[in-house]
């Protein structure tokens, strides 16, 4: 599923919102995206952090998982810029379309799934309402930060655990003369380098599927965000569980796990998991939606821009993991 999560933080004592949703959804949190809203400074932060204190044995797992993603995004960055352009994300798409390879039409439906991101979290376009301070928490390339920095005309900030993505972001923010507005940097989401309460807009697009620790991943985006801000989550997500229901069938798990190894992902969660964590942060104005069926024909289009020349070469020098993972 594609879950979207939007939330925001208020003036006054601090409170949080959020939306966020499985496979693609949509949210306040809006498709895997969540606006937060913050009141009562960080007293549940602090709890939630104490209550996910990892093992020494969960510490090395998360290490060894963080590595393992910032390997797989140095070696593939450049294949799917190649290919499909600077955004490294699912296009937006009316349900059942059929769609070309292309990378015009990819890039187009990219931007759509910003733009969807934007109206669910109904961020405002107004000069002084619109956001100044951007943070893109899991930022790939740099496509979003760039797109929302000319949008806004605001200041963003990237964070990736990949060396080669930092780089690369950065190098296209100063070809795109966006070196004053878009800066890059290796970070880890989980310990953002940023401090308490500095962005207006906290934007993560499809990273928090890679987050072995949501709790931690969750305090954080509310912590970096200031009094008012919006939260947007876009991420990947297992359906959620019906009522009758103590875990998914089989043949679900054995699929999700085939595209955790492909993708370097940790145990997969329900939007409703998303939802419970906003709550337990006292945030407020939660907003969830479910994109999957927008999302659904990124897929066979991707597949399709593979098997032309110029994809199949591009894929041949980068290895395995590559190959796989638009096969999965």
């Amino acid at each position: 599923m594609a879950t979207l999560l939007r939330c925001r933080p208020i003036i006054a004592p601090p409170t949080y919102s959020f939306n966020h949703q499985s496979s693609l959804s949509s949210a306040n949190f809006r498709t895997r995206a969540s606006p937060l809203r913050r009141r009562s400074r960080h007293r549940g932060l602090s709890m939630a952090a104490a209550a996910a204190t990892e093992t020494p044995m969960e510490q090395q797992e998360q290490q060894q998982l963080k590595k393992g993603i910032a390997d797989f995004y140095d070696e593939s960055s450049g294949v799917w810029e190649d290919i499909w352009g600077e955004h490294m994300h699912h296009g937006f798409y009316e349900p059942d379309s059929r769609v070309s390879g292309s990378e015009s039409d990819h890039c187009a439906a990219q931007i759509r799934m910003i733009e969807e991101s934007l109206r669910f979290a109904a961020v405002p376009e107004e000069a002084e309402k619109r956001p100044k301070k951007v943070v893109d928490v899991g930022c790939g390339i740099g496509g979003s930060s760039r797109y929302l920095a000319r949008k806004y005309g605001a200041k963003c900030q990237g964070i990736t655990l990949s060396p080669v993505q930092a780089q690369r972001a950065n190098a296209l923010a100063a070809a795109q003369g966006l070196a004053d507005q878009a800066f890059f940097q290796v970070g880890d989401a989980l310990n953002q380098p940023f401090p308490d309460g500095e962005f207006d807009l906290v934007w993560s697009m499809e990273s928090g599927e890679h987050m072995p620790d949501k709790p931690k991943f969750v305090s954080e985006l509310a912590r970096v965000a200031a009094p008012g801000a919006t939260i947007i989550i876009v991420t990947w997500c297992h359906r959620d569980l019906g009522p009758s229901e103590e875990s998914l069938t089989k043949w679900e798990k054995d699929h999700l796990d085939k595209i955790c190894k492909a993708y370097y992902l940790p145990e997969w969660c329900s939007t409703s998991d998303y939802v419970k964590l906003l709550q337990s942060l006292n945030l407020q104005d939660i907003r969830t939606a479910d994109w999957s069926a927008n999302v659904a024909p990124f897929w066979p289009a991707v597949i399709r821009s593979a098997l032309t020349w110029k994809g199949f070469t591009s894929l041949l020098r980068t290895g395995n993991p590559v190959l796989l993972s638009p096969l999965i």
